[in-house]
């Protein structure tokens, strides 16, 4: 199964989801990619990850153009849908799915408070691909 986890920047959500779902089963090839990727997995990703076992350091920002022409089983898009528009993926999918979260990269506030947005995104992210793992990956 092949799965591709697309967002705008693809610094912080889809990342995330990336680094969960492979976490869970190395057997699916997960990839993220972004519509205008942004030059580096976003700091704070990569620490609230690494509060849950999960190490994304490694990961780069990629152009959605680099797998244009890959088949993949699902595509997930995880934009908020409120506040951006979500991309489009115009290669060959079989499905196609919409799992929104906020963009943690665009919260304020002190540290403290911007850590705890991307904590909630992050135990969204949880939740939400455990059960997409549960309901069409593993069964």
């Amino acid at each position: 199964m092949k799965i591709l986890i697309l967002c705008t920047g693809n610094t912080c959500r889809s990342q995330m989801a990336e680094g969960f779902l492979k976490s869970l089963d190395n057997a699916p090839e997960v990839v993220s990619a972004g519509t205008e990727p942004g030059e580096r997995v976003h700091p704070k990703a990569i620490a609230v990850m690494k509060e849950k076992g999960i190490d994304i350091s490694g990961g780069r920002p990629k152009s959605v153009n680099e797998f244009i022409e890959i088949p993949f089983d699902y595509v997930i898009t995880v934009c908020d849908g409120a506040k951006e528009a979500c991309p489009v993926f115009t290669g060959n999918v079989k499905h196609r799915l919409h799992i929104g979260f906020d963009d943690p990269a665009e919260a304020t506030g002190t540290d403290e408070e911007i850590t705890a947005v991307f904590r909630r995104v992050r135990d969204e992210i949880f939740r939400d691909f455990r059960k997409f793992y549960n309901e069409v990956v593993n069964s």
